[in-house]
């Protein structure tokens, strides 16, 4: 069997839909309810820097070859985070990697992976990679489970990868999810 052929991302993605969650693109009325939680300090940690600005320019009107999804929650239609995939077309290293946030009071409860599982799919199947790779803060517990718990192999540490918020560089964990390792 052999994978689609390579396709580029459309400037917008499609609505995913999962058993408890809506993945669709971003709106402009998503700016606000996206940096309330970007401005929670469990989420800030790791996901620092954000002004309404930052918000527009990179999640609510990305730079082409970036998806983005703003998810909701089905019950009620809140907005709950983000997900955000992009491509590395190079034929000799084509990959996609993938990056997501979701509100506190929503982490631990199994929607990160529920996610996650949506994008991936839709990644291996629409887009036809192989791999996807993140790279979570080696201390982000909640993400690195949530990857886990889909699929994703550790593949090492990046030592001092990435500045903090406190202006002291980070480790950070690679990960990868191969098409044929995904169930």
């Amino acid at each position: 069997m052999t994978d689609r052929a390579p396709t580029s991302p459309a400037a917008a993605p499609p609505v995913l839909v999962t058993a408890r969650l809506r993945l669709r693109p971003p709106r402009p009325e998503d700016t606000r309810p996206l940096l309330a939680i970007l401005d929670h300090p469990a989420v800030a940690r790791h996901w620092h820097g954000y002004d309404e600005a930052r918000v527009r320019a990179e999640l609510i009107a990305p730079e082409a070859g970036k998806l983005v999804w703003v998810i909701e929650a089905i019950d009620g239609g809140e907005v709950i985070g983000a997900v955000q995939a992009c491509e590395l077309g190079d034929a000799t290293y084509r990959h996609a990697g993938i990056d997501l946030f979701l509100a506190a009071a929503r982490q631990g409860h199994g929607l990160g992976p529920e996610a996650i599982r949506a994008v991936a799919s839709h990644v291996f199947t629409a887009l036809g990679h192989h791999r996807i790779v993140i790279d979570p803060a080696a201390d982000n517990a909640h993400a690195i489970k949530a990857y886990l718990a889909v699929g994703f192999r550790r593949v090492g540490v990046m030592r001092q990868y990435e500045r903090r918020s406190d202006g002291r560089w980070g480790d950070g964990l690679l990960l990868e999810l191969i098409k044929s390792e995904w169930s």
